[in-house]
């Protein structure tokens, strides 16, 4: 048992590794949902500030999530994630 323990850290950070490289969605459909939702409340300078509060790619999806509740837009999974991919490809980079 102790082995699986401390096999535990380093099997969640390679999930979150190849998590990101098999990372879901069409980021040319995440470009439309942007251009048709997201642009009505802010420009595209919220993902270039150097202080911007999204760190990694949970926070992402975290953020799309409360972006459509605040603008009472409902997206499906589907919709996020090409949102999470298009946005983390043109902006983010995270890995």
């Amino acid at each position: 048992m102790l082995k699986s323990i401390a096999l535990f850290p380093i099997l969640a950070v390679y999930s979150v590794s190849a998590q990101a490289a098999a990372l879901p969605g069409d980021a040319a459909s995440g470009k439309k949902l942007y251009d048709a939702n997201c642009m009505a409340c802010h420009n595209d300078s919220v993902y270039k500030r150097k202080d911007r509060q999204v760190k990694n790619l949970e926070g992402l999806t975290q953020q799309i999530n409360s972006c459509g509740h605040v603008g009472d837009i409902t997206i499906g999974k589907t919709q996020a994630n090409d949102l999470v991919r298009y946005l983390n490809e043109t902006y983010y980079k995270f890995k």
